[in-house]
């Protein structure tokens, strides 16, 4: 079965906290982090950093040197620009791509695999799971949607969001294989959303990644007050709203 490259979006510029995919939890930055459970999904077989040429991203560049991934720098604002031209650098052309958002540091590795075999065994043109907690989201599609969306996409939330014009053209699904977990939010955009992830590591994180989603869960829902934490923050919009519009 082939296996897919993951494209993993970051900037330092975030507008609610700047330098987020920097910050550190448990002596590692929130990158590492998401990359040391990427490399545990078996579907996957690359992982490119998708930065941008502005200078306060010099130091993500330097944090994917030093942990040997792949980075390509573009667009800071054409973010499906960049994404499409990592692609393209690093020659997928013809291969599957699963887009992750670096602000999501406990994206669950078996999840990741699911999903993928689900893309590859059924005639999708975009595929993404569905009803989880914000930041275990991710989306599956080929090399030739992306150049498709990259010539012919006109809109700013469609340049700004990178799939938005492969769910409006294209045949997608939402698979989803657990209870709606929807109103969980785990991604990182806030400093609430940090105190949040910092007591989720301080709980079950060994000096490996030997956990999953349903033990964050059953942490958060044994500890209301974990979830109480960022229970205000307000989620910002996402390329999955854009699927309304069709």
């Amino acid at each position: 079965m082939k296996k897919i490259t993951a494209i993993c979006q970051a900037r330092m510029s975030s507008s609610r906290l700047p330098g987020k995919v920097l910050k550190k939890i448990a002596g590692k930055s929130i990158i590492e982090h998401l990359t040391e459970r990427l490399k545990k999904a078996s579907m996957l077989e690359d992982i490119i950093l998708a930065t941008s040429i502005d200078k306060s991203d010099d130091e993500i560049e330097k944090e994917a040197k030093r942990l040997n991934i792949k980075c390509f720098r573009g667009s800071l604002n054409d973010v499906l620009s960049r994404f499409y031209n990592s692609a393209k650098n690093f020659k997928c052309d013809g291969k599957d791509i699963m887009r992750v958002c670096c602000d999501s540091p406990l994206l669950d590795w078996d999840m990741i695999d699911d999903i993928s075999r689900v893309y590859m065994e059924n005639n999708y043109d975009i595929v993404r799971n569905d009803k989880v907690p914000v930041g275990f989201a991710v989306e599956i599609f080929n090399f030739k949607w992306l150049e498709k969306a990259y010539n012919e996409a006109d809109k700013d939330y469609q340049r700004e969001h990178v799939t938005p014009y492969i769910y409006e053209n294209g045949k997608c699904y939402l698979h989803n294989n657990f209870p709606d977990y929807s109103n969980y939010r785990f991604t990182l955009d806030t400093e609430e959303d940090l105190k949040l992830l910092e007591e989720i590591f301080k709980n079950l994180y060994t000096n490996e990644h030997n956990f999953h989603m349903s033990d964050v869960i059953k942490l958060v829902d044994e500890n209301p007050k974990l979830k109480n934490i960022n229970s205000s923050v307000v989620q910002k919009t996402s390329s999955l709203d854009y699927i309304k519009n069709k």
